[in-house]
C-alpha cells in the first residue's frame, strides 16, 4: 500500500490538531512487532489522528519506523519530532444497520407555558420524551397505545 500524501496547509493543521494528544501507541525495545502494527492500525481507525512514541535512542530506527507503519498502513506521515510520531488516516464511515424491530429512541422536547395575563415571559420547560410516548396538546405525555383493531380485520388476517 502507498502512503497517503498530504499538502503543507494540511499538515500544519494536523500537527496543530495533534498537539494536545498524548501517545496511543507505545513501541518499546522489541522494536516493530505484528502486535505494534495492529494496535497502530485499530488506533487509526478508532481516532484517526495519533500519537506513537518510540523508545529508541537511534534516530534512523525510529524514521525506519515511521516510513514502515506509514506504508503498512496507508497513513499519511504529519511529524516526527524527537521521539514522536505523528500519523493520520481517515476514518472509514460507519456502517448504521436499519433494524425493523426498534422503536424511535427517546428525545428531548420543549414545551412553551404562556402565561394567563400575557405580561409574563413564557416558561420553558425541557422534558425527555421516549419512543413510545407523545405530547399531547395541553403539554401532558402520554404513552401509545396499540391501536384497536375489530374483530372482523383479525378474522381477516
Amino acid at each position: 500500500m502507498t502512503a497517503i500524501t498530504l499538502t503543507t496547509h494540511q499538515r500544519r493543521e494536523k500537527r496543530a490538531d495533534a498537539h494536545h494528544l498524548t501517545p496511543v501507541v507505545l513501541i518499546g525495545g522489541d522494536g516493530l512487532t505484528a502486535a505494534v502494527i495492529k494496535e497502530t492500525d485499530a488506533a487509526l481507525t478508532a481516532h484517526g489522528l495519533i500519537k506513537v512514541r518510540v523508545f529508541s535512542d537511534e534516530r534512523a530506527s525510529r524514521e525506519s519506523m515511521f516510513a514502515t507503519l506509514t506504508d503498512q498502513l496507508n497513513a499519511a506521515p504529519v511529524q516526527h519530532i524527537g521521539k514522536l510520531l505523528v500519523l493520520w488516516r481517515p476514518i472509514p464511515p460507519k456502517e448504521k444497520e436499519e433494524r425493523e424491530d426498534r422503536m424511535p429512541g427517546p428525545k428531548v422536547v420543549k414545551l412553551l407555558k404562556f402565561s394567563k395575563s400575557g405580561n409574563h415571559r413564557p416558561q420553558v420547560k425541557k422534558i425527555k420524551v421516549l419512543g413510545n410516548e407523545r405530547v399531547a396538546a395541553g403539554g401532558e405525555i402520554k404513552r401509545a397505545r396499540k391501536r384497536v383493531t375489530s374483530v372482523k380485520r383479525k378474522a381477516v388476517d
